[in-house]
This record gives C-alpha cells, structure tokens and sequence, in this order.
C-alpha cells in the first residue's frame, strides 16, 4: 500500500511539472507573439512577416537559445533602427527561452504548436 502511494505521489508530482512547464512555454509564445511576431514567425512553419526576420524556430541553428536569457533580461539592442529595444522579468525570460527550447526542429510538437 505504502509503495502504491508513492508512486501515486511520483506520478502526480512529474504530471504537474509537465503542466507548469507547458503553461510555461504557452506564456512564452504569448510573449513572443506580441512583442515580436509583427516581424517573426514565431511559428513551428511558415515564413516571418519580415522576410529579413529569422523565424525563431531557427535560432537554434545559430547559437543556444539560452545564450539569449542575459540579453532578454538586460535589453535587447539592436544595429537597426526598426527593432525597438525590448527588455523583460526574469520569468518572462525563463518563459520565452522555454518557448524557443521547444520551437526549435527536432522537438515534438507540443504547446508551441502553430495555432
């Protein structure tokens, strides 16, 4: 009886992660939906309403997303003038880099799915 609990304990526990992770990247892709999909796909397809926009979903070609949490957190700044500077909280920034984690190829489609 003991070990059925527990594993009842382990189970919920890892099911509420998922959640919390899943509202996690859906918060992310809100974030980037509004404050950058006016230029990027922000899209598992599909191009970038800029063209001269990558889509995030190929930023991981380039570097690791990660690599972007200091500059979200700090402000972004950028050499052209149509990209407005942009700076967020430190869990907007945790949400929006899990986001573009489960944008890039190679990830299940999941809460990041194209809407």
């Amino acid at each position: 009886m003991k070990t059925r609990l527990t594993i009842l304990l382990i189970v919920a526990g890892i099911g509420g992660a998922g959640a919390a992770h899943a509202a996690s990247v859906q918060h992310g892709r809100a974030i980037a939906a509004t404050n950058c999909g006016g230029c990027h796909s922000v899209d598992r397809t599909g191009a970038s309403p800029n063209p001269k926009a990558p889509p995030f979903r190929t930023l991981g070609q380039s570097y690791p997303v990660e690599d972007l949490e200091e500059s979200l957190a700090e402000g972004i700044v950028t050499g052209h003038r149509k990209m407005p500077q942009f700076q967020f909280s430190s869990a907007d920034v945790q949400d929006l880099i899990a986001f573009l984690k489960d944008l890039q190829p190679g990830r299940a489609a999941g809460p990041a799915a194209s809407h």
